[in-house]
């Protein structure tokens, strides 16, 4: 089994900064791509960035320019740098993975963490 662990989230005042982590967990052989998706309450998910194995990124537009995703590959660990944040930022952020096990490839979603922009 595989489980993926948000943090960071947390209350931010519009224009600050704030740094989320994701770190996967269990029985891992690879992961390939890793994703932060927001849900606004009563809304579907929405891709906010996503990156490669091989460290491609991509970018909702609403996002770019404001925040940047990267990884750490040996620790099995995504990141979302979130910078100029704005109040229709607030959501909760969920981590997302593509993860091959010694059964299969499949894909993960941790259980999200609350962002709130507000002065």
């Amino acid at each position: 089994q595989v489980q993926l662990v948000e943090s960071g989230g947390g209350l931010v005042q519009p224009g600050g900064s704030l740094r989320l982590s994701c770190a996967a967990s269990g029985s891992i052989l690879i992961i390939n791509d890793m994703r932060w998706y927001r849900q606004f309450p009563g809304k579907q998910r929405e891709l906010v960035a996503s990156i490669a194995s091989g460290g491609r990124t991509n970018y909702a537009d609403s996002v770019k320019a404001r925040f940047t995703i990267s990884r750490d590959t040996a620790k099995n660990t995504v990141y979302l740098q979130m910078n100029s944040l704005k109040p229709e930022d607030t959501a909760v952020y969920i981590c997302n993975a593509d993860v091959l096990t010694a059964v299969t490839w499949s894909n993960y979603w941790g259980q999200g963490t609350q962002v709130t922009v507000s002065s």
